[in-house]
């Protein structure tokens, strides 16, 4: 990936010297410079940049106020800045390094000391990214069901309530399918439960190619899903909930599962209804639809009976609703 350092100086001498003394390092793809501090913070705010070069002393923007803006942008707190000024005052110094800098060099700057420095910084900067990386790919896997590759319920129940609020806030539907595969038992008890983690493995990606991007699908626990619906109400749920039915019921496995066939019963409930305010009630009313297509037969879609919309308008809710593809 392509590097590059942004150097803002309203001498023109001062920024040739210093990209001069960085390209003979070559520690850099992209060299760009600004002559003050808002052109190098518009820069900034619309390109990636490795490490910065800041004079401290400028018109209008010096390197103080440049430092401030960039602490109004978290994004750009892990960027390192440099401050060069040809101020040896330690309280300036200090000032400096409170707003969020890395580094001071005394201008006139010695060439190998800039180099030495930069490098340093960027090794940190590496390793911060390295970390940062790990962190956020921990925090993914953590979230993940390593059999289906499904949200977990950890997850899913810390992303419900934000769903849940956002509904009430925007005035739209959340519609939320439990899923139960039909006879789980008996595919472990006959062929394994290794043949049992295939059924769990394939109903999963079906249940993920049936999904919009933003629809989020998660393992609940065994062989039952929970799948959560934002900008839907229970009529389209229903033809999503059927789609999927039907997705499942198509499965075929290799021997020695080639002759069992896998279905799915599905209940659902929406949010908000007159009797459904928070996601216990919202839960409970789709394991109960789901209790009943159990008892109806299984292999079939269940919903809980609406008692009417909430909103004072259907027509001014529908504006909000997304068409289920």
């Amino acid at each position: 990936m392509a590097t590059r350092v942004l150097v803002i100086d309203d001498s023109k001498s001062y920024r040739e010297q210093i990209v001069r003394a960085l390209q003979d390092a070559q520690l850099f793809d992209d060299y760009c410079t600004a002559n003050g501090g808002l052109k190098g913070f518009q820069f900034l705010t619309e390109n990636k940049v490795d490490l910065i070069i800041c004079d401290l002393v400028m018109p209008q923007i010096d390197g103080l106020k440049f430092l401030q803006l960039m602490k109004t942008r978290p994004d750009l707190g892990n960027i390192p800045v440099i401050i060069l000024t040809v101020k040896a005052d330690l309280k300036e110094k200090l000032e400096g390094l409170e707003q969020g800098a890395s580094d001071y060099l005394t201008k006139p700057f010695d060439a190998a000391e800039l180099v030495a420095r930069v490098k340093i910084h960027l090794k940190m900067k590496k390793l911060q990214d390295e970390l940062q990386s790990a962190n956020e790919h921990f925090k993914q896997l953590s979230n993940i069901d390593p059999l289906t590759n499904l949200y977990n319920r950890r997850f899913f129940t810390e992303v419900i309530e934000a769903e849940l609020h956002r509904s009430s806030r925007f005035r739209s539907y959340v519609s939320l399918l439990v899923v139960d595969i039909d006879h789980f038992k008996k595919v472990n008890d006959i062929y394994g439960h290794q043949a049992g983690d295939r059924v769990l493995s394939a109903v999963a990606e079906k249940l993920r190619e049936g999904l919009r991007t933003y629809d989020i699908a998660s393992r609940y626990g065994g062989e039952e899903f929970v799948l959560v619906l934002p900008n839907t109400p229970l009529d389209k749920a229903m033809e999503v909930a059927e789609r999927l039915r039907k997705a499942v019921q198509s499965l075929s496995f290799l021997i020695p599962l080639d002759r069992v066939e896998v279905t799915v019963s599905i209940g659902l409930a929406a949010f908000p209804t007159q009797h459904v305010d928070c996601f216990n009630a919202l839960f409970t009313r789709a394991d109960a639809a789901l209790y009943r297509a159990k008892q109806n037969g299984r292999n079939r879609v269940e919903a809980a009976a609406e008692d009417g919309p909430v909103f004072e308008s259907e027509k001014d809710l529908a504006g909000s609703l997304r068409t289920v593809e």
